[in-house]
Order: structure tokens, then C-alpha cells, then sequence
């Protein structure tokens, strides 16, 4: 899961999920796609940062997605910070370093829950060692707003 990392990635949010009280932007099928085809399904931490807005720690998961039979990936961000509008259409850039865990089925809505507020809890851990933490400042998150980066 390591391998790919750090992976930085910048595209339009297009949708999102405030089920679970853990608001998710989800980006593109093209941008998702643009990820690497090799990288492990499961769950990250990083970076991100909304249109020029202050950078925030986050948590993300890539995985099949049960809608669509779970033959699409879906890249979904929580970014651990309370906004108080929706930002839609926005311009969403994220910098991955960490893999959390791999994904997985859970046998309750309160179980899954739990291992979320577990996710963002090792998320916060992670991305205040100094080694993550000097990632906050990237000059990715400082570029102009172009079209979609990964790399």
C-alpha cells in the first residue's frame, strides 16, 4: 500500500456523504481513475486543502463502491475540520502519506462507526510527527488552481 506513497492528487469534488455523521467530497470518475491501478483499497491519511483554503488533516478511503456493484473505485476525503458550507465544484487537493488499514465489511452501522472514529483519531496521530507535519506547508497546496495533478 506504501508504495505509491506520498500521492498527491487535485481534482473537482463532485459529490459527497454526510452519512455517519463523516462528511466525505468525493472526487470524479476521471480523477479516480487517474489513480494508480495497483493501489490498495482501504484507508489513508494526509493532507488536503479546498480551493486556496487553510490546509487541514484528513482521512481517506478508496474502495469498490456497493452502488455500482462495486466494480468502480471511489476516492471519498473527510477532512477533520467542521466547514460550514458545502463546497461542491470546489477544487479539492490532497496529499496522501499514511495507509491506515485495509477495507472492510462490518457487521454493524455502530461498528463501522467506530472504526472510523478510530481511522481519524490514527489519522491525527500520524500527521503530528514532525516527518508528516512539514507536509502541511507543500508548495503543492500553494499552486494556482489548474486542471487535475497526480503524481
Amino acid at each position: 500500500a506504501e508504495r505509491h506513497l506520498p500521492y498527491l492528487c487535485r481534482g473537482e469534488v463532485v459529490k459527497g456523504s454526510r452519512e455517519l455523521r463523516v462528511p466525505t467530497a468525493n472526487f470524479s470518475e476521471q480523477v479516480v481513475e487517474s489513480f494508480p491501478s495497483d493501489i490498495s483499497a482501504g484507508i489513508y491519511y494526509g493532507w488536503t486543502c479546498v480551493g486556496n483554503g487553510d490546509v487541514h488533516k484528513m482521512v481517506l478511503s478508496i474502495g469498490w463502491n456497493p452502488l455500482y456493484e462495486n466494480i468502480k473505485k471511489s476516492v471519498e476525503t473527510h477532512i477533520i475540520h467542521t466547514f460550514k458550507d458545502d463546497f461542491y465544484r470546489e477544487i479539492l487537493s490532497i496529499v496522501i502519506l499514511g495507509y491506515i488499514r485495509p477495507e472492510k465489511n462490518f457487521s454493524s452501522l455502530g461498528a463501522l462507526i467506530s472504526a472510523i472514529q478510530i481511522d481519524i483519531e490514527e489519522a491525527k496521530r500520524q500527521l503530528d510527527l514532525p516527518e508528516h507535519l512539514k507536509l502541511e506547508e507543500d508548495n503543492f497546496f500553494h499552486l494556482s488552481e489548474g486542471k487535475t495533478v497526480n503524481h
